[in-house]
């Protein structure tokens, strides 16, 4: 008797999956081909990426390969087209091979592409950190203290680890323009932060004995 029953509603589910299936037809057809769509388009997208990735790489790499004082213009313009496509590996370099090799003078077009890098680019968080620090070191001997610290306060306003980099930058800017004063509360605050580096933790506190000690 059980195994009837039993028998019986294996029948009466099959028949309601079947009878499900059915009247749902198109909308399960529909279902599965925007799945298989959304696959391929997945893997091709990717595939893409990478192969743009890779044809970034190879221009990059032979722009390096082939500088010279002969081609610098030539150079300069390639960089500035990869740092145009905004790739977080190879715009950052592009930016850092134009700053180190004077690739362009002008300090405000510099700033143009340091903000195409740090604003529109997605890139990992102490990465861009790293770069706004890198902006801060590029002006800090022609800027004044409000437009040092507009670069500088996203760093130290944050719980990065390039915190004590940015406090050491300014404090050292101070110290430059003989205002002591402003100068020491920076090196306190580095002797204060836990997070800040070891390395500079020291030098702050050799400064402030030696220099600023009263």
């Amino acid at each position: 008797m059980d195994e009837e029953i039993a028998i019986i509603n294996k029948n009466t589910r099959n028949e309601r999956i079947k009878n499900f299936i059915l009247k749902n037809k198109k909308s399960i057809i529909s279902f599965i081909v925007i799945i298989i769509i959304f696959l391929i388009s997945f893997f091709a997208y990717n595939e893409y990426k990478d192969k743009k990735k890779t044809e970034i790489s190879d221009k990059y790499n032979s722009l390096i390969i082939d500088y010279s004082e002969k081609n610098k213009e030539l150079t300069k313009n390639g960089l500035i087209e990869l740092i145009n496509k905004k790739d977080s590996t190879y715009s950052p370099l592009s930016l850092y091979f134009i700053i180190d090799n004077l690739l362009i003078k002008e300090q405000s077009k510099v700033n143009e592409l340091f903000d195409i890098v740090i604003d529109e680019i997605s890139l990992d968080k102490e990465i861009k950190n790293l770069i706004i620090y890198k902006k801060a070191l590029f002006n800090a001997d022609n800027s004044s203290e409000n437009q040092l610290m507009e670069i500088l306060n996203p760093i130290i306003n944050s719980d990065s680890i390039w915190k004590s980099h940015a406090l050491y930058l300014m404090a050292e800017y101070f110290y430059s323009k003989n205002e002591k004063q402003k100068s020491k509360e920076f090196f306190n605050q580095i002797i204060s932060l836990e997070i800040a580096n070891q390395d500079l933790k020291t030098e702050a506190q050799k400064r402030l004995n030696r220099d600023l000690s009263e």
